[in-house]
């Protein structure tokens, strides 16, 4: 409690009140640029706060912008559209708000109290006055803004990686999109092929040029490949809504025909676990989380005998004598807690932070080696299949035809070909799938791009 006696002194007060109150203010950003810095230099994008009316309708044409004529043409479009337009991303920036209301809130005084009490006797009227601040808070509020600070870091952080989750989600679900789109225009020409077989091994059938051996096991390929388009409809129909969820949008866009070209090389082995480490903004907002509980630590040791202390002024008035002026001052006396459960709960959460941390970086290394790894995997799997596999399927299939012109195969070993070149190009499209959403698993395991400076060898 500060004291009010004096007209200076009430000044001073009230100058030094406003002083605190107004050190601590809401940003017009909400603190926002430093999340948007993050993605841009992680993810060459950035997201938007969607706050206003006027920000939602530049949302709003930036993704008219990104979908010309109603086609998404690349995942890098679908990561920016998501970043300004996901729902359930706007909502968590929100979490923004919160914390930087916190902040603010730390770094002010809590209000002055003030009480009155009017008693008399006969004609004898006695007004007492009291003006009471908290002597404490504005001791340890330095201390108090500094937590403050480093949990709304935290929560930065925080929401910086959910963004880049967002985006290599939504680059997952473009390419299991796009992939499933291809397979499902292909497949349609499987079963255009399959129905063509079937009504020639019917009309055979019809003419006893045909076994029934044969007969059937066409018929079994044509339903067969109905089953398979049907499956492959549903599949492309589920991956394109996952995808429209993401970008917060109905799926009435179009997609590309094929999927993007394998890249010519990928880059050599880099210690990845350090890249990891250095960069995963989950492990820098752990180790921001363990500097703040270290801070409130450090708080609660030192308010662990007195946690409670006002200063105040009184004024008391009386009929026919001078009034009284004084001060008095409310202290916790430490009689039956000795603030032992306080300081353990602060140091139990502190090892819990500091555990967190160490759980965090080990993660960040496991996910690493095993994102790194299957990328390198399925790199290889989709070249061999493009360089190697698709083209002898390829060459086979063109010596059959010639054979079967020659009249040396009969139409169901031709048949029989197409079957097996048709599930190799399934395969193909697949692996060319997994490899895209590999990298994209690469980019969120390691943080941001993957970082070829000063390249160190890993175990394979």
């Amino acid at each position: 409690m500060i004291p009010f006696a004096s007209h200076p002194l009430r000044a001073g007060v009230l100058v030094a009140c406003a002083l605190l109150a107004g050190c601590a203010q809401l940003s017009q950003d909400g603190g926002f640029g430093r999340v948007q810095d993050i993605s841009a230099a992680r993810l060459g994008a950035a997201p938007a706060w969607n706050r206003t009316p006027a920000d939602a309708r530049r949302a709003e044409a930036r993704v008219h912008q990104l979908l010309p004529a109603g086609r998404l043409a690349s995942a890098d479009d679908a990561v920016q559209i998501a970043l300004i337009n996901n729902p359930e991303l706007q909502a968590a920036f929100a979490e923004l708000g919160v914390a930087e209301a916190d902040l603010v809130q730390a770094g002010r005084l809590s209000n002055p109290g003030f009480s009155f009490a009017r008693t008399h006797a006969g004609g004898d009227i006695k007004i007492e006055r009291s003006l009471t601040l908290g002597l404490m808070q504005l001791i340890t509020l330095p201390a108090a803004s500094r937590i403050e600070a480093r949990r709304f870091e935290q929560v930065r952080l925080q929401l910086a990686a959910r963004v880049l989750a967002t985006a290599a989600q939504t680059r997952q679900a473009y390419y299991k999109a796009l992939a499933a789109q291809q397979g499902l225009a292909y497949q349609e020409q499987v079963e255009q092929a399959a129905e063509a077989a079937h009504e020639l091994t019917a009309k055979m059938a019809e003419r006893g040029n045909v076994s029934r051996l044969d007969a059937a096991r066409e018929q079994l390929f044509y339903a067969e490949t109905q089953t398979r388009l049907q499956r492959a409809r549903r599949e492309a129909q589920q991956d394109k809504e996952t995808l429209a969820r993401l970008l917060g949008m109905p799926p009435a866009f179009t997609l590309p025909d094929r999927l993007p070209a394998l890249p010519k090389q990928i880059e050599e082995a880099i210690d990845v676990e350090r890249q990891a480490v250095e960069q995963r903004l989950d492990v820098l907002a752990a180790r921001t989380e363990l500097e703040g509980l270290q801070g409130s630590l450090g708080l609660s040791r030192a308010t662990r005998f007195i946690n409670v202390l006002d200063l105040g002024a009184l004024r008391t008035t009386e009929t026919g004598k001078a009034p009284e002026i004084g001060y008095q001052i409310d202290i916790e006396i430490p009689l039956f807690d000795w603030g032992q459960a306080r300081v353990a709960k602060a140091e139990a959460i502190y090892l819990q932070g500091a555990n967190r941390l160490a759980a965090a970086a080990l993660d960040a290394r496991a996910q690493a080696r095993l994102a790194w790894r299957e990328r390198q995997d399925a790199y290889a799997l989709a070249r061999r299949y493009r360089d190697g596999i698709v083209p002898l399927r390829q060459r086979m299939s063109e010596e059959n035809l010639l054979r079967y012109n020659g009249m040396l195969i009969s139409v169901f070993d031709l048949l029989a070909d197409a079957r097996e070149q048709a599930a190799t190009v399934n395969a193909a499209i697949d692996a060319e799938r997994d490899f895209w959403i590999a990298d994209a698993a690469l980019q969120l395991a390691l943080g941001g791009p993957v970082n070829t400076a000063n390249p160190q060898g890993i175990q394979p």
